[in-house]
């Protein structure tokens, strides 16, 4: 290829030299050696550009078809060395420059897939080591006899179980937490799904947009679990089939989360604010950590609902 360039190069010098003024017998080699170092390498420019300085050299340096070396010879000579060298250099240092780029392109892909992975098995391992304490708790409830450590024993089984399920689903491989209109749908899915009752629908309505920083990503979740545990637990109780409907909405200052059924609803009298429920005493404490509140009343079209209320700045902080 350095040898059809140069010949090309040749050719068109050539073709063109009358229309050419006297004293520019590299105006067509120039191109061919760049090109041939651009397209080639080092190697094959140093070729061409020797190759390219012999053939305008012999055919159209005065005295022409000869290598006499005058004085007018060797600062053209000169001139055209230096102009090739500098060309050379510079292809020479830009592609050296586009491989070490390439080099650390490729090194950064594979740290972000090796993040990745260590980052999805790290979620795995916490998700699994925090159901695994659920587990031992459960067995150590079979040697315990009173009632009242019986039942609490369980309820922090199951807290931390779900607790487990729901981890590796609240951040992506970035480590930041998933969209609301994204982690509602999934986790509210595990959870049914989890709870073995299939005569459950279930609904969530969540408008694209609002973000939940780390800070609340995961009270936010685990008031969700609650809430769908709760109206699975004691809204359905002694039925198969029901409807929940997740919501959440930015309402002025206020972030809102509402859990609604059409189940049984709250008995009457009932108050979460003194209730003596684990469930319901997490849910008011991680209310509490956002500067909000939660409540659980009965719904407008009957069943319960459990309302989280946030204020947005505590949530974009």
């Amino acid at each position: 290829m350095a040898l059809l360039l140069a010949g090309f190069a040749w050719w068109a010098r050539w073709a063109l030299d009358p229309a050419f003024p006297q004293g520019f017998p590299y105006l067509t080699f120039f191109p061919a050696v760049i090109l041939t170092a651009f397209l080639f390498g080092r190697g094959p420019g140093i070729f061409s550009a020797v190759l390219c300085g012999v053939l305008a050299w012999y055919s159209f340096v005065p005295p022409v078809h000869s290598f006499s070396v005058t004085r007018g010879t060797s600062i053209t000579l000169a001139f055209y060395l230096g102009v090739v060298t500098v060309d050379i250099l510079l292809i020479d240092w830009m592609q050296r420059g586009n491989e070490q780029l390439m080099r650390e392109r490729e090194r950064s892909e594979q740290l972000v897939a090796h993040s990745q992975l260590l980052f999805s098995e790290l979620q795995h391992r916490v998700s699994n080591n925090l159901q695994m304490v659920g587990a031992v708790l459960s067995l150590q409830r079979r040697g315990v006899t009173d009632p009242t450590a019986r039942q609490a024993l369980s309820e922090a089984a199951a807290k931390l179980q779900t607790i487990g399920r729901i981890q590796r689903q609240l951040y992506d491989t970035s480590g930041a937490p998933l969209a609301p209109d994204r982690l509602l749908p999934d986790l509210t899915r595990d959870l049914i799904e989890t709870a073995g009752r299939p005569g459950i629908d279930w609904e969530v309505d969540v408008p694209p947009g609002i973000e939940l920083p780390t800070g609340s990503a995961i009270p936010l979740a685990l008031v969700l679990a609650e809430s769908v545990a709760n109206a699975i637990e004691h809204g359905f109780a002694g039925r198969e089939e029901g409807q929940i409907l997740v919501a959440m909405a930015q309402q002025g200052s206020m972030l809102i989360l509402s859990v609604s059924d059409d189940g049984a609803g709250p008995p009457e009298g009932f108050d979460a604010t003194t209730s003596n429920s684990l469930g319901l005493r997490i849910a008011r404490t991680l209310a509490e950590q956002l500067s909000g509140d939660f409540s659980l009343t009965a719904g407008p079209d009957g069943g319960a609902m459990a309302t989280l209320r946030i204020p947005v700045q505590s949530a974009t902080a």
